[in-house]
Formats: C-alpha cells, structure tokens, sequence
C-alpha cells in the first residue's frame, strides 16, 4: 500500500506493507541515524518526532504513520549539534550509538517543560539507554543546555 508522509519537512510517498514497522521504512529512506536496538520497546534507539511529539518507531506500523509529521534527528541538524556540544563538554558522549534517539528526547524536552527538576529530567528520558555512560554527565549537559540551575 501506499502511504504519503512529511519526513524531515519534505512530503514522501512511500510503498509500505501492513506488517513494517516504522523504523525499518524510515531506514529504508536511508535515515540510518533511526536504529534498531532491543526490539521490545526499552532502549530508545529507533526514537522520532511523530506530529512533534517522541515516539518509538519500533512499536508503530508504518501505515499508522500516514499524513503525519515524521522528524529524524537529520531534520534538527542545528538543534542537535547545539547539544552534542553540550554532551561533548561534559564528557558524557560514549560510542555515540545511542546519541539520535536521546538527542531527540531531550531537544523535545526542552519545548515541553519549563525549569524541569532532575526528578522530571530522569523520568522524561526513562526509556533511553546507553551502556556506555553512567548517565552522569548526559545529566549535567541537559542541565546546561535547559540553563536549569537548581534540582
């Protein structure tokens, strides 16, 4: 079946099958930044924007995703690399594996709540794993880059 959809601000029409999952069609489309981690929805990895919000594109069918607004970290290039700068400074960039699925949670973060505690920080970003890092200093760059100076 056919399905057209809003990638990165550019209407697509895609050939898709009932049974694909959204994240195999958007690597499909050569979006490699959308990764394939744990397969039961835990890790974080295959994290987009669907209608703005972050959705894990391992749990939803391709075809669900028709007439709605899909955003990879590709379509946030400027946002993203602002953080990493962050993350960078902070020492809590690893292997990088994980990077574009939690860089899109926490740039959603950042245009969903005002001066979050780190309470609110740790469980907006439940979800996202990185076996690299002890979370630590992803904290501390999150803190900088929201300019959350108490919690």
């Amino acid at each position: 079946m056919q399905i057209t959809v809003i990638i990165n601000h550019r209407q697509v029409t895609l050939e898709v099958h009932p049974n694909d999952f959204l994240v195999d069609t958007l690597r499909q489309q050569g979006l490699y930044s959308v990764r394939r981690g744990c397969d039961t929805s835990c890790c974080g990895l295959c994290t987009i924007w669907l209608n703005g919000k972050p959705t894990l594109s391992c749990s939803i069918l391709s075809f669900r995703a028709a007439g709605k607004h899909i955003t990879t970290i590709e379509g946030l290039r400027h946002e993203a690399e602002e953080f990493a700068h962050f993350m960078a400074a902070e020492g809590a960039e690893q292997c990088g594996y994980c990077s574009p699925g939690f860089i899109l949670t926490v740039l959603a973060m950042k245009r969903e709540l005002v001066n979050p505690a780190e309470a609110d920080m740790i469980h907006y970003l439940t979800g996202n794993m990185c076996r690299c890092t002890g979370y630590q200093g992803q904290l501390r760059a999150i803190k900088k880059y929201l300019g959350v100076t108490a919690g």
